[in-house]
Order: C-alpha cells, then sequence, then structure tokens
C-alpha cells in the first residue's frame, strides 16, 4: 500500500477529472419525493454502482419499495484491516421555488472559480464524492487501507420509509466495526468538525378533560373545572426556578461533558448574543449556568410545541371548553430512557390532576440520544488525520437534532457512528442556489483518505 503523501498527490493530481465527475452526477435530477422523477433515481443509482464498479468494488443496484439503494463492497490491500460503512444520499430535495434560481439548478457550475451551484451539490453529492474519489486514489496507488462497504440510499429527502427494511433484510452485509456519515459540516470554512452527540426524542401528547361539554362561562365559570388552566399550570410545573427539568429520574443518564471537550467548546468563537438575535431575541432561556452551545448539542431539554383547547376562531365566544391538549417534545441525551421519560411525564401529569379532571396520552415516537464515546480509538485518530489536513484541531460536535441513520446502525446493527462532513451554513442547502465550496469537496477528499488512512493503522 502507498504512502498517504502518495494517495494525496494523487488525488490532486486528478483534482479537474474529479471535478467532472462530480458535475455528471449532479446533472441528475434525483428528486425522491416526487414520484415523476423516479427513473432520474435509477439513473443516478446505476451511475454510482458504475463508478463504484469502476473502483474494484462488488457493487450493484438493490430495488426497494421506493427508491434504490447501491451497496458496495471492496477489500483492503492487506489482511486484518479495520471493516468501515460509509454512509451517503444520492436523492436531492425539489427545487421549487424554480423563479429563484440564478441558473439552472441541474446544470452545475464552477462560479468565481471556488463555488460548485447545483441541486445536491452540499446535500449530499458533493459530499458523497468526496469519499469516492478517496477510494479512487487509493486504488491508483497500492489499495484500500480498510476493507470498506458503501451504503447509498435513495430517499433521504423523503424520510427514508425503505430504509429499515433494506437494513434488516442485509445486516449481514452492512455490519461493520464502524459507521461513516457524511451528510454533516465544517465548523467554519477552516475548522473541520466531528459530530460525536446526537440528542435523542421523546414526543408526547395530553389530553386534560373535564365537563363532558363546552360550558357557558357566565353560567359556569369559576365553579367548573377549566381544562386549561389545568393544563397550563401543569405545563408551567415542568420546569423549576433554576430551568432544570422537574420530571422524577429525568437527569438519569446525563453526564457532564469532558474536560477537554468542554474546553475546546468555551473557546469557540461563538456569539451567543448573535446567535439569539438572528432570530430576534435577545436573552438565553433554559438552565442557569450552562453556555448556549450545552443547552443545544448536551443538554435534555423539555419543550412545549403547541396547546390547543377552547374557541380559537374569529371574534369572541365565552365558552369553558371540556378539554385541552398539548404537545410536548423531550430531547434527550447521554443514557436517557425513552420510556422511562415517557413514564415520568405521565405520572407528573396524572399526580397534578384536580377532581373531575382526566388525562389521555397520544405518543408520537421515541428514540435514545446517540454518541461516539470520547474515548474512543477511532475519534482520536479521526482528530489527528483531520488536524493533519487543515492545521486546526476539530471540533467535537453536538448536534441538537436527530439523524435517523445513525439511529438505525446502532439499534440494528450495534455499530457507532462518526460523522465527519464539509459542509458550510451558507451552503443554501434545501434552498435555491445551493452550493458546494470547491475547497470543500478537494479538501474534504483529502481528509477523506487521511482519516481511513488512520483507522487503518
Amino acid at each position: 500500500m502507498a504512502s498517504i503523501d502518495a494517495v494525496l498527490l494523487a488525488l490532486d493530481n486528478n483534482r479537474p477529472a474529479a471535478l467532472d465527475r462530480l458535475f455528471e452526477l449532479l446533472a441528475i435530477p434525483s428528486i425522491s419525493t416526487d414520484a415523476a422523477y423516479a427513473p432520474q433515481c435509477e439513473r443516478a443509482a446505476d451511475w454510482l454502482a458504475k463508478e463504484l464498479t469502476g473502483l474494484g468494488f462488488d457493487a450493484a443496484v438493490h430495488p426497494t419499495a421506493g427508491r434504490p439503494m447501491v451497496l458496495g463492497h471492496a477489500k483492503a490491500a492487506h489482511r486484518d484491516a479495520p471493516h468501515v460503512l460509509f454512509y451517503g444520499h444520492y436523492d436531492v430535495q425539489p427545487v421549487d421555488p424554480l423563479e429563484l434560481w440564478n441558473t439552472d439548478p441541474f446544470k452545475p457550475e464552477l462560479q468565481e472559480g471556488r463555488r460548485i451551484v447545483a441541486r445536491g451539490a452540499s446535500d449530499d453529492k458533493g459530499q458523497l464524492m468526496t469519499f469516492v474519489e478517496a477510494c479512487r486514489a487509493f486504488r491508483e496507488t497500492g489499495g484500500l487501507p480498510c476493507e470498506i462497504t458503501v451504503l447509498f440510499e435513495g430517499e433521504e429527502e423523503s424520510g427514508s420509509p425503505s430504509l429499515p427494511a433494506f437494513v434488516a433484510a442485509n445486516r449481514d452485509a452492512l455490519k461493520a466495526d464502524l459507521a461513516l456519515v457524511c451528510d454533516t459540516g465544517m465548523w467554519d470554512a477552516e475548522t473541520p468538525s466531528i459530530t460525536t452527540m446526537l440528542r435523542g426524542l421523546v414526543g408526547e401528547e395530553v389530553v386534560v378533560k373535564a365537563a363532558d361539554r363546552d360550558l357557558h362561562s357566565g353560567m359556569f365559570g369559576g365553579a367548573a373545572a377549566n381544562p386549561i388552566h389545568v393544563l397550563a399550570r401543569i405545563l408551567a410545573d415542568l420546569h423549576d426556578g433554576e430551568g432544570r427539568v422537574a420530571l422524577a429520574g429525568f437527569y438519569d443518564g446525563v453526564e457532564e461533558l469532558p474536560a477537554d471537550v468542554a474546553e475546546q467548546w468555551r473557546a469557540l468563537p461563538f456569539d451567543e448574543a448573535e446567535f439569539l438575535h438572528g432570530v430576534g431575541l435577545s436573552v438565553p432561556a433554559g438552565e442557569r449556568g450552562r453556555s448556549v452551545l450545552e443547552k443545544v448539542w448536551s443538554r435534555p431539554t423539555a419543550e412545549v410545541n403547541g396547546i390547543t383547547g377552547g374557541y380559537g376562531g374569529p371574534g369572541f365566544k365565552t365558552v369553558l371548553p371540556a378539554q385541552a391538549s398539548a404537545k410536548v417534545s423531550f430531547r434527550l441525551v447521554g443514557r436517557q430512557d425513552p420510556a422511562k421519560v415517557r413514564a415520568a411525564f405521565q405520572s407528573f401529569v396524572r399526580e397534578r390532576l384536580p377532581a373531575d379532571c382526566t388525562a389521555e396520552f397520544l405518543p408520537h415516537g421515541a428514540s435514545p440520544a446517540l454518541q461516539l464515546p470520547f474515548s474512543s480509538e477511532a475519534l482520536t485518530r479521526a482528530r489527528r488525520a483531520l488536524h493533519a489536513e487543515w492545521g486546526k484541531e476539530p471540533v467535537m460536535a453536538g448536534s441538537g437534532g436527530s439523524i435517523p441513520i445513525v439511529g438505525t446502525f446502532k439499534q440494528d446493527l450495534k455499530m457507532d457512528a462518526m460523522m465527519i462532513g464539509f459542509a458550510l451554513d451558507d451552503d443554501r442547502v434545501h434552498s435555491p442556489n445551493e452550493k458546494y465550496e470547491l475547497t470543500s469537496f478537494h479538501k474534504g477528499a483529502r481528509s477523506w483518505a487521511r482519516v481511513l488512512d488512520a483507522l487503518a493503522k
């Protein structure tokens, strides 16, 4: 196997051809959510399978009930190499509103010599092709350093309806030592990032009922229980005076950040005031004594997402409603148990119901938090590899939301995932004039080459 310097040189020499290949893929309008584009999704899957086959992968297109999957596998140049699963998606969002695009979204352009503009340039075709190009450079210089399985999905932008069944049916073919996911971004244009934490989620709807019908507030007001009042008091009690969630056992399994990660977050050039100002706010809410980054990356939350009850139409109606409802979501971290959190919330509500009131609960899904252990050897090696390429220590980032495929890998394949991507905040993902920086594309490929080399060693 050639040295990493030879692999990086091959990547640099192949830059024009790599860009041409990316443009070919970007020109395919693989919009998964619109059935009219199903043939184009098949075309994109065929294109990728052919590329992988040309690189020595045993690759094939696998039909599903929806859009096809591309699955490929290649052995390493040496025995006893680690086995990684790389995931990306080739489908893209619709382009509407088309009139807001400055160019044809499926005629990719390199603008100002540094910006690739097309639908899917950043999400996720440009990202997945950084990995493909890294594999190409290894093949040209002696062989892959790791055993590699590649999974390219065609329905990520439409909710991945076919993915769970596909993973279940191909569990043996997908199982690896570690998953690599490219659908994330950098801290800024010069600082790489590894997303190590994804918050989990519990969604719950509660309906509080009192009288058997809506009541005239003049005749019953002050004497009859008002479900809106009852529900409002219960929801207000969800947080204590310090902004902490008041459910019994809610913080079981929540751990503090390692000292070095906490220090890195404190040192990041993140303006909390500007972050809030951008959405018309000025004062941080939530837990006292916690930074905004902690609150959105590594701390659990309870949020009321919607309340209904009584009359909400035009004009005015003096009524005591028979029922009121609220939708509440809990973002989870660490080892919090979604089932225990749901049970604790239901008990919390029932304990506070006055006489004549009842509560019904409607679940809206649940998933645990996911975290790549900070002590992971793979994480340590990837950090060194990214630092070597960018000259900066990568940010160990968290994500306030979830990436479903990572949960699928963990729950169904018992496999951790390391999320490394090279998108930027201004890439206009899902919007008109989506772009991907040429630097992200070229240095992204070099970064993956370094990461694979580091994992193999």
